[in-house]
């Protein structure tokens, strides 16, 4: 089943620019995988070599982040939307 995942700006450049991308799959891992094989840029800026998640990037199922759930493993069911947020920090006092 083809599911929504949704792209932060800072991302967009790596998927030919698109906000949004379809991606077949059943579980968050299955789909972050097929987004690294669809589009090999936006793959490494997301997941390590071992294909874990990079520890600065935060993956919602709906409004869940995944790493409290079953993390990669995390079932999706058609309908669902997952969003890819890079961690930001920085700045001064």
């Amino acid at each position: 089943m083809a599911i929504e995942v949704r792209l932060p700006t800072v991302l967009r450049a790596a998927a030919s620019g698109q906000a949004s991308v379809s991606v077949e799959g059943e579980t968050i891992g299955e789909i972050l995988k097929a987004l690294a094989d669809s589009y090999p840029g936006l793959g490494a800026q997301v997941l390590s070599q071992d294909g874990s998640l990079h520890r600065f990037v935060n993956v919602y199922l709906n409004d869940d982040d995944v790493r409290y759930l079953e993390k990669l493993d995390t079932k999706v069911v058609e309908g669902d939307l997952i969003s890819i947020l890079p961690a930001v920090a920085g700045g001064s006092w």
